[in-house]
């Protein structure tokens, strides 16, 4: 199993404090069956600046000494990005992390809203030759209240990852309940955890794996696993044509 988003790296955000949490973190995924994590630290959020080439020493730093430990996770270099006007020219400076060097980019938008010039942004990141995986969107409260917004920017070529704790319900009903209409209706390609730690911000991947397939079979958990797989891969995820998430399934949700 892959893990695309996780804030393994010690010491760096608002992840693992240090290499025992790390480790500790590193523990409980091989438990879950997780083999492979990508650490996507914030790349800037007012409080952390976490550059490409700091990423891939610490990623080097902590395979090592996961290598000592005999905990057989690998570790793959990523970032989550918040949404910026200087992404690009960031990226030209090599400051941007992929997935795994991959062309997939984690990007992040704030939790209440949505940036004007989001949708261009998105378009430009693909001219750029980059595809961007826009990250918990379900726990975003404009897609909660206009989910058309959502589907606009999918079907405009851009992926989504939902993350496992949402859809095993550790964020509450609501998002829960979004989660699975975005599952319903072709909007999110990825699951991943977001884990920040191993109490309150878990990896919950079994979890939610569980819970997909209980929803929807296990022709829907093969999807998104292979899709994490393909991510890592770097070639071309699977996608089904997005649909509009009706209305009525948000009355008396707000």
């Amino acid at each position: 199993m892959i893990d695309l988003h996780c804030h393994i790296l010690p010491g760096v955000d608002d992840g693992a404090k240090d290499i025992i949490y790390a480790l500790a973190m590193a523990k409980v995924a091989e438990q879950e069956g997780v083999t492979t994590i990508v650490a996507t630290p914030h790349h800037q959020n007012g409080v952390f600046i976490n550059e490409k080439q700091l990423i891939q020493e610490k990623v080097n730093e902590l395979n090592a000494r996961l290598k000592e430990e005999g905990i057989n996770v690998n570790i793959l270099p990523g970032q989550e990005c918040r949404m910026y006007g200087e992404l690009l020219e960031d990226y030209d400076l090599g400051k941007i992390q992929t997935v795994a060097d991959s062309k997939y980019v984690l990007v992040e938008f704030p939790s209440a809203q949505v940036p004007r010039y989001a949708m261009q942004m998105l378009y430009d990141i693909q001219l750029k030759g980059l595809t961007p995986v826009i990250v918990h969107p379900e726990r975003n409260q404009v897609f909660m209240k206009k989910p058309d917004m959502l589907y606009q920017f999918v079907k405009n070529g851009s992926l989504t990852q939902v993350t496992a704790g949402s859809i095993a319900g550790t964020f509450g009903k609501k998002i829960k309940k979004f989660s699975l209409d975005m599952i319903e209706a072709n909007l999110t390609h990825v699951i991943a955890s977001d884990a920040h730690n191993t109490t309150n911000r878990n990896f919950h991947l079994q979890l939610a794996y569980d819970e997909v397939q209980q929803e929807f079979g296990e022709n829907m958990v093969y999807f998104f696993r292979e899709n994490a797989e393909i991510v890592v891969e770097n070639t071309h995820v699977m996608i089904e044509p997005p649909e509009r998430i009706k209305e009525k399934k948000f009355f008396g949700l707000f």
